[in-house]
């Protein structure tokens, strides 16, 4: 398996699926609780259209966490320094929730290395409720389990569609989430994330293109906010029906049809 060491020795995990052909590139950059085998579906898809960059952030699934505090220019100096070691010049970047957050931040600070972005579930700003059950999550996580935050997360992290239609894997599910994170790198992250400038703070124009993609059915995530985010940054933004904040996952087919129609855009559309 592909490691990374960072210039502190950090060992970061990452796949490139590439072709012989020169083809544009796409990195996804994970949410929390993510790995990157959430992404695998949509990039198996994807992989006719781009050479495909998929790698675990400090702290997140097979990557280490690393001897730095965690934070966000930290994120983005490791993305960074990973793209230049695979020789990618420029690279299209899609994002899901923390993974939105690093991916804009690296287009507004990084205009040269990025083509176009795509922010899912993310907006202008978490409300009042989507701070108070990321909280709920690391006081669980800190007083309790791993195991018991993963269940507290799940009925917001999936839409009702998702977890009806899929109510008898939810163990299942549950524990191969236990089993890709580590408590206390989670924690770390969860931690990293009070001191990130607010997404109001940050969000402004940027020189790439920008859609940003939602779900309908996202306790995490209004319309109102997303719709002001995609207006602040020059784009789009699209909501996917009866899905909630794992959009990859819940629909891959609509995420994968928008991306794809999304890159193929003119830059003056």
């Amino acid at each position: 398996m592909p490691f990374f060491k960072t210039d502190d020795g950090c060992s970061l995990f990452y796949e490139l699926l590439e072709t012989a052909r020169p083809r544009p590139a796409l990195v996804f950059l994970n949410g929390t609780l993510q790995t990157t085998l959430n992404w695998k579906t949509v990039a198996r898809h994807l992989a006719a259209h781009f050479n495909i960059l998929l790698y675990d952030a400090r702290g997140q699934g097979q990557s280490e966490l690393g001897e730095k505090p965690l934070g966000l220019e930290l994120h983005l100096a490791d993305l960074t320094a990973l793209m230049d070691h695979l020789a990618l010049e420029r690279a299209n970047l899609a994002g899901l929730s923390h993974g939105a957050y690093v991916a804009l931040a690296f287009a507004l600070s990084r205009p040269a290395l990025t083509d176009r972005v795509v922010l899912c579930s993310t907006g202008a700003g978490a409300s009042f409720r989507a701070r108070m059950i990321v909280r709920s999550w690391y006081e669980i996580l800190r007083t309790c389990s791993l195991e018991a935050m993963v269940w507290a997360a799940l009925p917001h992290v999936f839409g009702q569609k998702y977890l009806r239609r899929n109510e008898k894997m939810l163990p299942r599910m549950a524990k191969t989430i236990v089993r890709r994170n580590k408590q206390e790198s989670l924690k770390a992250h969860l931690e990293a994330m009070n001191g990130y400038p607010s997404m109001a703070r940050l969000m402004r124009k940027t020189d790439s293109p920008v859609l940003v993609m939602t779900g309908s059915d996202d306790p995490l995530v209004s319309r109102q906010g997303a719709e002001k985010l995609a207006t602040t940054c020059g784009g789009r933004h699209y909501r996917i029906p009866d899905c909630g904040h794992s959009l990859p996952i819940e629909a891959p087919e609509d995420f994968v049809r928008s991306m794809i129609a999304f890159c193929a855009q003119r830059r003056d559309c």
